[in-house]
């Protein structure tokens, strides 16, 4: 049997560079929570695309 779940289940996503609380928020406090423990290098580029697709990203 699969096993199925949505992104609404995610709580904590965790990287060598943070750690991110994703519950409870939105899609424009998720993503800057994202971006915030991403890798450096991709951090400006993630920026630009998110707010590409929100145009208000704080």
């Amino acid at each position: 049997a699969g096993v199925t779940t949505t992104r609404a289940h995610v709580h904590y996503i965790v990287t060598e560079y943070g750690a991110a609380n994703l519950f409870g928020k939105n899609y424009q406090q998720r993503a800057k929570a994202l971006i915030d423990i991403a890798h450096p290098n991709h951090r400006e580029a993630l920026e630009r695309a998110a707010y590409k697709r929100f145009k208000n990203l704080y």
